[in-house]
């Protein structure tokens, strides 16, 4: 009989590509990935695993065995997603992602309701960018991530996933107040052409949609720094170090010193959440989706 904990192990090391990488996603040690895997070995009584430098690969064994392995737990998920729905408790843990504004601008007020209305559901969360958090959802080191994409560059969603969409975010120009365009109504990125950008880390999907943007624009970007999180973007256009595009999500209040300024074209962000297509009945999932859209209800 084939203990499903060490397939959840080998699936883990399957997905991840190492035993370090796999303990981390697996919140558990080096040292127990390495057993669990060393009993399932003797289990089969097939060698699963071979040395590759200084980590280790799949034998043909241990794929084919892998590759079974992420089928059971998928119909393992489909179960407890069916008991819990038959249940209908909204209980056990739940791991969310968000990118760091939507983790500003949703979680503090989405898991607070939560908690309130849920007691017996232990949420765990963190901030990731939209591309790590949707491969976090397709590995099932996650539950539900918030993710975005823009209006201009959607964002691929992997087969096996469901979506809901959360709200649309609103963006404009963040610029010095002595900037000559700060007392406009509205502006155009091709304004831009020679103020240097304060941007996401290159890369990171937003940083990409800003370059794709502006060069469709016939503006060749002048990147002067770089920041993951819109204040710290504000901050330094605060101090006259650049411009940024500042979404409505998660920068309030806006700094001394800085004007937010409407862009002509209407740039918009599309936040929605992202799961698993197996675990589309559990309660959990559902209320997490009703409090994160409740949260972005709330906003002004």
């Amino acid at each position: 009989m084939l203990n499903l904990e060490r397939l959840r192990t080998l699936d883990a090391l399957a997905r991840h590509g190492s035993v370090s990488a796999a303990a981390s996603g697996l919140h558990i040690t080096t040292s127990a990935v390495s057993q669990q895997l060393a009993k399932l070995e003797r289990e089969v009584g097939q060698q699963l695993l071979a040395r590759h430098g200084r980590g280790v690969r799949l034998t043909d064994a241990g794929r084919l065995l892998a590759q079974h392995a992420a089928r059971i737990l998928s119909h393992v998920e489909l179960a407890q997603s069916d008991l819990e729905a038959h249940r209908g408790q909204v209980v056990g843990e739940l791991r969310l992602s968000a990118f760091p504004t939507a983790a500003r601008g949703l979680f503090p007020t989405a898991l607070a309701g939560l908690r309130a209305e849920h007691p017996g559901l232990r949420v765990r969360s963190c901030e990731l960018e939209p591309e790590n958090g949707v491969a976090g959802v397709v590995r099932g080191d996650l539950d539900l991530a918030v993710v975005l994409d823009w209006y201009n560059k959607p964002m691929p969603v992997p087969d096996g996933l469901v979506k809901a969409p959360l709200l649309d975010d609103p963006a404009e120009v963040a610029m010095p107040a002595g900037h000559p365009l700060a007392g406009r109504e509205e502006v155009d990125l091709g304004e831009f052409a020679e103020d240097e950008w304060i941007t996401w880390a290159e890369g990171e999907f937003c940083h990409e949609w800003l370059m794709f943007t502006l060069r469709s624009r016939g503006v060749e970007p002048i990147v002067g720094h770089r920041a993951a999180e819109t204040h710290t973007q504000m901050a330094l256009v605060a101090a006259g170090l650049g411009v940024c595009i500042a979404p409505l999500l998660g920068r309030r209040p806006v700094p001394g010193g800085v004007v937010t300024v409407p862009l002509r074209q209407r740039v918009r962000r599309h936040v929605y959440a992202v799961w698993r297509a197996d675990a589309d009945r559990r309660p959990s999932i559902r209320a997490a989706v009703g409090a994160l859209k409740s949260a972005a209800e709330k906003l002004d």
